[in-house]
């Protein structure tokens, strides 16, 4: 015996909150971000309160979906002091502390500075010969 159609329940409310949430989870596993091993969840809760008499229940439906959460990224940071004494960091682009490297857009500094740039800013030392 067939309570309930899922499809037609709360106006259709029902299958409609199920198909959202499940979209969310597909869309989850499709993404190249999460971990293709985490389990996801679509939840469907159905609380029932009857009244006095025992003849009717307000139905409350709640459907919710768990996610994988996406996965961290990893980069490295050079942590120095400016010439304030401050502490500063700049994410190390080169691989190596120090180390030019080429990429398509020139020789870039070993946080992506084109280098071209670094020089345009350095004060020129005058120097005075006697």
């Amino acid at each position: 015996m067939q309570m309930i159609n899922l499809d037609s329940f709360a106006g259709g409310a029902l299958a409609e909150k199920l198909n959202i949430e499940l979209q969310k989870v597909l869309t989850n596993i499709a993404d190249p971000n999460t971990d293709h091993k985490k389990v996801r969840k679509v939840q469907m809760t159905m609380t029932l309160k009857a009244n006095e008499q025992r003849g009717l229940a307000t139905v409350m439906v709640d459907v919710k979906s768990t996610l994988a959460p996406s996965k961290g990224v990893e980069t490295q940071m050079m942590i120095d002091l400016d010439g304030k004494g401050n502490v500063v960091g700049a994410e190390l682009k080169s691989g190596i502390p120090g180390q030019t490297y080429f990429d398509n857009e020139g020789v870039k500094t070993d946080t992506g500075q084109p280098v071209e740039s670094i020089e345009e800013t350095k004060p020129t030392k005058v120097v005075q010969f006697k």
